[in-house]
């Protein structure tokens, strides 16, 4: 039996959800695959040791990105306190790759502002 004449239209809201989830979870991305190759190019730098901190937070902020698409993905009602660290947690990933240099770092800082702002408009 066919039941899509019973089917309902996708609202507007939901169609509208759907986008913004879909924008903040790209960016939550985009986040993370920048985290992810500044970390591993940190490692190749001379000095190691002065990069522990930006690989920590590259780290870090990859995880709680990971984490909070996840929440996001299924529709978890724990998202919005999620949300709040990794915003955090990217602002502070930002600040230290700011500080150095390297393509990787200013990519990363550059990927985390706009993962931070994604996460604050959603």
């Amino acid at each position: 039996m066919d039941h899509s004449a019973h089917s309902a239209p996708a609202s507007s809201a939901s169609s509208s959800t759907s986008q913004a989830n879909q924008a903040v979870l790209d960016a939550l991305s985009r986040c993370i695959a920048a985290c992810e190759m500044c970390a591993t190019a940190c490692l190749q730098e001379a000095d190691v040791k002065m990069m522990v901190p930006c690989i920590r937070l590259d780290r870090d902020c990859a995880d709680i990105c990971r984490l909070t698409a996840a929440f996001i993905a299924r529709g978890s009602d724990h998202a919005r306190h999620v949300l709040k660290e990794c915003i955090e947690i990217c602002r502070k990933c930002a600040e230290e790759c700011g500080k150095h240099p390297m393509d990787h770092c200013q990519q990363c800082a550059e990927a985390c502002r706009a993962c931070m702002a994604a996460c604050e408009k959603f």
